[in-house]
């Protein structure tokens, strides 16, 4: 016993010292130059100014502390930015250190999950592929919901696989409670994780069957009720007494989650979700405000920037979708390497008992990945290749596991040796090809990996008797040093870039592939915001604006509610005519600003809704344009005394 206590004290202290190592790495990755995008995502930025100022706009996740319209979002990722922003005041540090944090944290919590099924060796290679996944540099580092909603998960998966440890109840509970969280960041991608959590628990939890049933049912009255409160809150309360729900077509949080945010993006919808159609975004004739029909501003039809929703965001939907230009440098580099790990880790475990915890976490990470790939290859609407951020955890388990325990057994059994030196070389080579995508990027790099990687897999094959056992684990090492080293230099270069916009993405700049970034970094004309905050009175908003590209810079460098006209992308059905002429006689709004950069996705989206139409023609008959000389915002209408 005595012997045995100081054995235990030095394993710990290493483990705490590899888990301090690669929370270190990943805390250089996620906070080193974080401010360099600015305000980054301003649409979000601009909902977390608002929700600081304003307990109503908080709990909404309203665009403005006014409340006229919501984010097209769940407010949850939003509500940890203005608690932020309230404490440390609105910058770009307090809007982008939350994600920072969050990244920093689902790398530990990975660790740990990983740790205590398969040790700490395969711990450290799960952190470090995880931290070093170039779409998760990217999301930790950025604005958009996604980093909330893969901490929440991740999460939720340790709390699984320790109800998978002891049968207790409140684990998987617990896990669930998580999922609801999740989902009030993202709606419904929240529950792709579903069916890897429920295979698992009701083939590896202890206990009998009729328990891991009663479990089950648990954990789902737990994800509908974590799920559904804010909804049923926000559904019960009248819409004249709350904010539009931005990206519904009727004012409905239900119908935002069953469509624009949920089966619009499995099944195909357009940008924005709204009841907007394309149209010129002009007020009065066409061209009036300096913007023509639509395709004038450079913007076809159908999507942001001439940019189809369903295949130029993400590429042409099928099953090799998470390997092509658009997805590949963000998650691809080793999904092959992944898959061969859960197939060794199937096949080496597959005697074990039921409740083998090993065998239950390639269960639980193998599922988690294979229906976030199906999804994410198949879905037909709008797929952004930053979403493939949800892989990575999964990823970094199986490759942890799977490479360590191939190493352990490569000595007894060749195959295993085979299987490594094989996913080594193999993975390298795909990096070798994504780099080739990126030809002036760190050239030989790729090829470099390559040749290291061949060689640490000769001599992981070599016969224990025949080469020093410190000699092969060096080798293993380099090898994994070889097959990381393209997604490394991805995520490095990608903390020196400046990224904006709703579509950004990771590695060096000659691999960016993002679609809108116009208007999304908080900037505006000094002139106008000026003579806004000047003259706008007592007014509520001190200017109205079409879609969150515009009027996010104008909020944020004023520091006053901007009404956001047509919400995220200008094509919600608010205001109306009606509406903005009430809000004009009762004193809370003054000033209408149309044209300029126009709505974040690509300006020249309006017509018939949001800012166009009866309340376009309104505006251009009952008020007087404001000359602030030369401006890049577009034309200025002042409405005083034009009810």
């Amino acid at each position: 016993m005595t012997s045995s206590l100081p054995t235990r004290i030095v394993v710990a202290a290493r483990a705490n010292l590899a888990l301090g190592a690669v929370l270190g790495l990943a805390a250089v990755l996620y906070l080193w130059n974080l401010t360099v995008s600015g305000y980054a995502n301003t649409y979000y930025a601009m909902a977390a100014q608002a929700g600081s100022r304003d307990l109503a706009a908080f709990f909404f996740g309203s665009l403005d502390a006014g409340n006229f319209i919501t984010l097209d979002k769940p407010p949850a990722s939003v509500w940890l930015m203005a608690l932020s922003v309230r404490l440390l005041g609105l910058s770009s540090w307090s809007i982008l250190l939350p994600q920072a944090m969050l990244g920093i944290a689902t790398v530990g919590v990975l660790f740990l999950a990983v740790r205590r099924a398969f040790g700490v060796p395969a711990a450290i290679l799960a952190g470090l592929t995880m931290a070093l996944t170039p779409a998760a540099t990217l999301i930790f580092r950025y604005d958009n919901p996604d980093a909330l909603l893969t901490f929440a998960l991740v999460v939720a998966a340790w709390a699984l696989g320790r109800g998978l440890e002891d049968g207790r109840l409140r684990w998987p509970v617990l896990a669930a409670a998580l999922v609801g969280l999740a989902f009030l960041t993202k709606y419904l991608q929240a529950y792709v994780v579903l069916p890897a959590f429920a295979v698992v628990w009701l083939l590896s939890a202890p206990g009998s069957l009729r328990r891991r049933i009663a479990g089950l049912l648990a954990a789902a009255v737990t994800v509908v009720v974590s799920s559904g409160w804010w909804v049923a809150i926000v559904e019960l309360i009248p819409p004249s007494a709350r904010p539009y729900i931005g990206g519904s077509t009727n004012d409905s949080v239900i119908d935002l989650i069953l469509g624009y945010d949920g089966l619009g993006r499995i099944f195909g919808q357009g940008i924005g979700g709204g009841g907007g159609g394309a149209g010129p975004v002009g007020v009065g004739p066409v061209g009036a405000a300096g913007v023509g029909p639509v395709g004038a501003a450079g913007v076809g039809p159908v999507g942001a920037a001439g940019v189809d929703p369903g295949t130029g965001f993400g590429g042409t939907p099928g099953l090799l979708r998470l390997f092509n230009a658009q997805f590949g440098g963000e998650i691809s580099w080793l999904i092959p390497l992944a898959l061969l790990s859960l197939v060794a880790g199937l096949v080496i475990h597959r005697r074990a008992g039921r409740t083998s915890r090993r065998l239950a976490a390639y269960v639980l990470w193998g599922a988690w990945l294979a229906v976030h790939i199906l999804v994410f290859s198949l879905m037909s609407g709008i797929a952004h290749p930053y979403y493939a951020v949800m892989l990575a955890p999964a990823i970094g388990a199986l490759v942890g596991a799977g490479v360590t325990d191939l190493w352990r057994l490569r000595e007894r059994h060749l195959a295993a040796g085979l299987a490594l030196a094989a996913g080594l070389v193999g993975s390298a080579a795909w990096g070798l090809v994504v780099l080739g995508r990126v030809p002036s990027f760190l050239p030989g790099l790729g090829i470099a990996a390559v040749a290291v990687a061949v060689a640490a897999g000769l001599v992981v094959l070599l016969p224990a008797a025949a080469v020093d056992r410190r000699l092969q684990r060096g080798a293993l090492v380099l090898g994994i040093v070889a097959v990381l080293a393209g997604p490394a230099a991805f995520s490095a270069a990608t903390t020196t870039r400046a990224l904006a916009g709703g579509d950004p993405s990771a590695g060096p700049s000659s691999a960016g592939i993002g679609g809108f970034v116009g208007g999304f970094r908080g900037e505006a004309d000094a002139t106008l915001v000026d003579y806004l905050v000047a003259n706008h009175d007592e007014a509520t908003w001190i200017v109205a604006a079409q879609g969150s590209g515009t009027a996010a810079g104008i909020q944020l460098a004023a520091g006053e509610p901007v009404l956001t006209m047509g919400g995220f992308s200008g094509t919600d059905e608010a205001p109306t005519a009606d509406e903005l002429r009430t809000l004009v006689d009762s004193g809370q709004l003054r000033f209408v600003l149309a044209g300029g950069q126009g709505p974040g996705p690509g300006a020249g989206i309006g017509g018939g809704a949001g800012f166009g139409g009866g309340a376009a023609a309104w505006v251009a008959d009952a008020c007087t344009v404001v000359d602030l000389g030369t401006t890049s915002s577009g034309t200025l209408y002042d409405c005083a005394g034009a009810g």
